[in-house]
């Protein structure tokens, strides 16, 4: 590798290895350049004015942590064996997401890779990782990395993500990979000493924005797009997922985004091969999906946190923070068959307007949608996730909700079978006083969400820099050692492989999807009453009462059972459904 690096206000950059520093040449445009020619292995920093060695800002590996020495990687040097992968769209795919320090006690991508194999009998298609980036210390969610072209080295560093992918290939996963480039951690992010990767002409929750369109976002936005481009060429990813899109405050009169996803679709045809962007966003806008060449950003798809909202918001009654506009079966049915339920009207949480209606047409696996995801269950006070208080039922009306709505389904690992294990926001940064500052922030975060009716008094906030919060957050898996957590994972198989032969299941047709209850309009807490989502010819009949219940069903007779939670009785002659409390039934097409 010829070590070259962007530096434009520099007056000298040094080439640092072993400690001596090596004067680089200055080229056009603000790059410096080495005169010598690095192996794989080799450590190497820049030197910025004299000053100290720093890590390259497209460093590849990081063995030593966010503040050592970059050492060169050689990505060709692996061994390949997905020659026959022809790649996927991630669109209408069942996607898993997983954190790769947690998924396993052992925390590295080859013990998660063991386990690859379980995925594909639950009917996963996608394995998407939380971000990999280096970040400071050992332990984190990897929202706070530093690197874009690195991979935490305690995970197996950038040979053991490869060694992944091929594996998962090898099985036929597909593999996500969740980047983040709308902020840095603040800890390690030296590449502002190297030129304007921040500009104060905007401002993000995380202070001063990424430099995409002011004087030097030419360079930045090649050290973002070219950090993709990379991680799909060279690691052989499938997909990315954009962390908070919105926060990418681009003026310019091309957004960053939309010249991501023209030149990932170059490389998807020279590749011939399928690679998809998702974009989680805030906005409610289909921005995000349309196509660059009718004004868009050309995503692939994007999250859409509304219908986990409406469903959360039904089953538990909780109708704290974000969720004070949602909870009834009415704002269940916008969500189902609209996406947005928010799309231009009034949000309390926000106090403003917000979002754009869905355009007619618009397929529904264009949205990926969740019951469970590590920000859903993480970002509560304690990092507890429903399984923790739902009964088993309603955790099975749940799952026939998401994985047979015309979204494209993400499960969250563990929710399968209804772990009871937390997901806690943990961290490990090695400055004292960043570490007391993220203890008192997260505190603080939580001061006015009405967590203490929740709970029952003030939670208990988990110390995010304790080691055991992290261990805390590892899957239990001897919990498949108890049947009724079997049970709930063989359902979501069942639905799982229902979605994938029932055409109606499959399809992300919103026309052709409709809610209905038998209940009261709206409630205090949890909803009582059965529901009937409507998919096409198929209905999917949802009793989250307590209490044995019937509702009529229309087109029975043209109806078989495709899969029951709990004792069911179909009678075709009086048009009616009974189920127990607390059951869902699947009603596909007879043969």
């Amino acid at each position: 590798m010829i070590p070259r690096v962007w530096a434009p206000e520099a007056g000298r950059v040094d080439l640092v290895l072993d400690g001596e520093a090596h004067a680089m040449r200055r080229e056009p445009g603000g790059w410096w350049t080495g005169d010598r020619d690095l192996p794989h292995g080799t450590d190497y920093a820049f030197g910025l004015d004299g000053g100290p060695g720093r890590p390259d800002p497209r460093s590849a590996w990081q063995p030593a942590g966010v503040h050592g020495p970059s050492r060169v990687f050689d990505a060709a040097r692996f061994d390949w064996s997905d020659a026959g992968w022809a790649g996927l769209d991630v669109r209408g795919r069942v996607l898993y997401e997983l954190h790769v320090g947690t998924f396993t006690d052992e925390g590295t991508f080859a013990a998660a890779a063991d386990h690859l194999e379980e995925l594909v009998e639950l009917g996963v298609d996608v394995v998407e990782l939380m971000p990999v980036a280096p970040f400071d210390g050992d332990r984190g969610w990897g929202y706070d990395g530093v690197g874009l072209y690195a991979v935490h080295e305690a995970y197996g560093g950038p040979a053991g993500l490869q060694a992944f992918v091929d594996a998962a290939h090898a099985l036929g996963l597909g593999v996500c990979l969740d980047v983040v480039h709308n902020h840095l951690g603040p800890a390690g992010a030296y590449v502002g000493e190297f030129g304007p990767y921040w500009t104060d002409a905007h401002h993000t929750p995380w202070g001063a924005a990424i430099n995409l369109d002011q004087p030097g976002a030419h360079e930045v936005r090649r050290w973002i797009v070219d950090s993709a481009l990379r991680w799909l060429r060279d690691f052989h990813l499938d997909a990315l997922r954009l962390d908070a899109v919105h926060a990418l405050v681009d003026e310019s009169d091309r957004h960053v985004l939309a010249q991501l996803s023209d030149e990932v679709a170059a490389l998807a045809a020279e590749l011939g091969r399928p690679l998809g962007l998702v974009a989680e966003t805030d906005l409610n806008d289909v921005v995000s999906v349309t196509p660059t060449d009718q004004g868009g950003w050309g995503m692939t798809a994007q999250w859409a946190d509304d219908v986990h909202h409406a469903v959360h918001a039904l089953v538990t009654g909780e109708r704290h923070g974000y969720y004070v506009d949602f909870g009834t079966p009415a704002v269940l049915r916008h969500a189902l068959t609209r996406v947005f339920v928010h799309d231009g009207g009034f949000s309390t949480f926000r106090d403003a307007d917000w979002g754009r209606p869905v355009p007619e047409g618009t397929d529904g696996h264009r949205f990926v949608v969740s019951v469970q995801n590590h920000d859903q269950v993480g970002n509560r006070a304690l990092g507890d996730r429903p399984s923790e208080r739902l009964p088993e039922g309603t955790l099975a009306c749940e799952a026939a909700l998401l994985l047979l709505s015309p979204f494209t389904p993400m499960l969250f690992m563990g929710e399968e079978w209804g772990t009871r294990g937390r997901f806690p926001f943990f961290t490990s940064f090695t400055d004292p006083d960043l570490a007391q500052a993220v203890r008192e922030g997260r505190r603080a975060e939580f001061g006015g969400h009405g967590w203490a009716d929740l709970y029952g008094g003030d939670p208990d906030v988990p110390d995010p820099q304790d080691e055991a919060t992290a261990r805390a957050a590892r899957l239990r898996r001897q919990e498949l050692d108890d049947p009724a957590h079997a049970r709930l994972r063989d359902w979501y198989r069942e639905l799982v492989a229902l979605r994938r032969s029932v055409p109606d299941l499959a399809t992300g047709d919103l026309s052709a999807t409709g809610l209905d209850w038998d209940g009261p309009d709206d409630a205090d807490g949890p909803w009582r009453g059965v529901l009937v989502l409507r998919r096409g010819a198929a209905r999917v009949v949802l009793n989250l009462d307590t209490q044995e219940r019937s509702v009529p069903v229309d087109g029975l007779a043209a109806l078989a059972v495709g899969a029951s939670w709990a004792p069911a009785t179909v009678d075709v002659a009086e048009g009616t459904v009974t189920l127990a409390g607390t059951a869902a039934l699947v009603l596909v097409p007879s043969a």
